[in-house]
């Protein structure tokens, strides 16, 4: 059996805390180790935890939850953040995932699909709000870019699996489609990651809609 995903919430409002805390302690698979009041003490507590999940609310006094995001991932890079906030304005979405958030979720999330997240935060996969994603999509369609040939780097399966990823597919499900192993699917999104120097799927997502390489129907 696995180990248990480790957890730490991080929110200023201890009813948020304690009601996550309620439902993920139930889980067998998850355990939560910490709980930080602001995004101050949420750094100083990853660095004696190192969690694998860190649920990270943004707008807390002091430091805010994108200084905390950007401080935790310098401390601990294995550590993946998910996003667990009321806003979903542009300018709280793209500072997040810049400062290195996997996913970005918002506080009207079922339960059980937070769970999910945070096990595929956990496996490296991302989760974003059906209503995030609309935003991300749409800037990023809006946006003029400058142009860039990096993905001229990858190779045809690579940019196959590039087009899936950003269609939201994960990495079981795209090693069904293309009838291939889920570790033969990792090692291809690793070399994706590195030909264009790029932290995370979020992000390669975010690309592969900023360039064209996948557009919406």
């Amino acid at each position: 059996m696995s180990e248990p995903v480790t957890v730490m919430l991080v929110d200023d409002h201890e009813m948020v805390r304690k009601g996550a805390r309620g439902y993920l302690d139930a889980q067998p698979d998850i355990t939560v180790v910490a709980e930080a009041e602001s995004g101050k003490e949420a750094v100083l507590l990853a660095r004696e935890f190192v969690p694998d999940v860190v649920l990270m609310d943004l707008v807390m006094p002091g430091m805010d939850g994108v200084e905390a995001t950007r401080k935790v991932k310098d401390i601990s890079p294995r550590t993946k953040i998910i996003v667990l906030t009321s806003y979903h304005q542009d300018e709280h979405i793209f500072p997040a995932l810049q400062a290195g958030a996997i996913s970005y979720l918002l506080k009207d999330v079922k339960a059980q699909d937070l769970v999910s997240a945070i096990h595929k935060a956990a496996g490296g996969e991302a989760t974003l709000h059906p209503r995030v994603a609309d935003r991300l999509i749409k800037q990023v369609r809006m946006g003029k870019p400058e142009k860039s040939t990096s993905f001229t780097q990858l190779t045809d399966r690579e940019m196959e699996i590039l087009t899936l990823i950003a269609k939201g597919h994960t990495n079981h499900r795209i090693a069904e489609d293309l009838v291939i192993s889920v570790g033969t699917v990792k090692g291809h999104v690793s070399n994706i990651l590195s030909k264009l120097q790029l932290a995370d799927r979020t992000h390669a997502a975010v690309y592969a809609w900023q360039e064209g390489i996948v557009r919406r129907e």
